[in-house]
């Protein structure tokens, strides 16, 4: 899901939680505060980007037997500390759950179409992305 407000970890957490869940993931991206930066600008091309995350879980629950993944990406403006991007997965064991997170925040780095501006007092410059 693409959100341009904030995303509620609880909340995500806790659709997760489940009897047959032994395990819950979380990877949680933050917007770091790297010099000179004052803020980010995420754009989005949202179509495209739900389709592919939505193909992106698919494969992580097929490949790696986990029971739910859950992803929220933040488009807009965002300032240092804020969150960008969380990923939740559940299973019945630990090591599928942790291979499986690593494998959807890597493929959505790698595939998703979503763009990464720094603004800093002398402008914007676009981070470069794994594919984009």
């Amino acid at each position: 899901m693409i959100s341009d407000s904030g995303i509620d970890l609880g909340e995500m957490l806790h659709r997760s939680i489940k009897p047959d869940a032994g395990a819950v993931v979380a990877f949680v991206g933050v917007v770091r505060a790297d010099p000179g930066v004052r803020a980010m600008e995420v754009e989005v091309y949202d179509e495209a980007a739900v389709e592919e995350l939505r193909r992106i879980k698919d494969e992580a629950i097929a490949r790696f037997g986990v029971s739910s993944v859950d992803v929220v990406h933040r488009k807009g403006r965002l300032s240092p500390g804020e969150v960008i991007v969380v990923v939740v997965c559940a299973s019945a064991h630990r090591k599928e759950a942790f291979r499986a997170c690593e494998y959807v925040i890597d493929e959505l780095k790698r595939r998703v179409p979503i763009w990464k501006k720094e603004l800093t007092e002398e402008g914007g410059r676009w981070v470069k992305g794994d594919a984009f």
